[in-house]
């Protein structure tokens, strides 16, 4: 487990935009490095859809995905993931075999709902 010795000024956290989106479509990401998946992600009129490269393949098919809330991170910069540009950072936990599970609410709220 990895120990948490950094602090963060609350204005500093208040600056992430931590948002809820809905996944609306998942296609295979064959050219990624490591296994991917490249997800459209729904966060409402105000933010709207963004796309985003996520290494969640060990524990999710794209069928299960779409329809998925997420949390995902919406005001870092663009950044080029091979051919495409990754516009979200989608969250989640690594465990022990390093597979990702994703970080969700665990009830439905509205696209675009900030992390309170």
């Amino acid at each position: 487990m990895q120990r948490i010795v950094d602090t963060v000024a609350w204005d500093d956290f208040q600056k992430v935009a931590l948002c809820v989106g809905t996944i609306i479509d998942a296609q295979e990401f064959p050219q990624a490095r490591r296994p991917a998946y490249i997800l459209k992600v729904d966060f409402g009129s105000d933010i709207g859809i963004r796309k985003s490269s996520a290494q969640i393949t060990d524990l999710y098919s794209l069928d299960a995905l779409v329809g998925k809330q997420v949390v995902a991170v919406v005001n870092f910069p663009p950044k080029q993931v091979g051919p495409i540009m990754s516009e979200c950072l989608v969250t989640g936990f690594h465990r022990d075999d390093g597979a990702v599970v994703l970080a969700v609410p665990d009830k439905p709220v509205p696209n675009g709902s900030r992390l309170a």
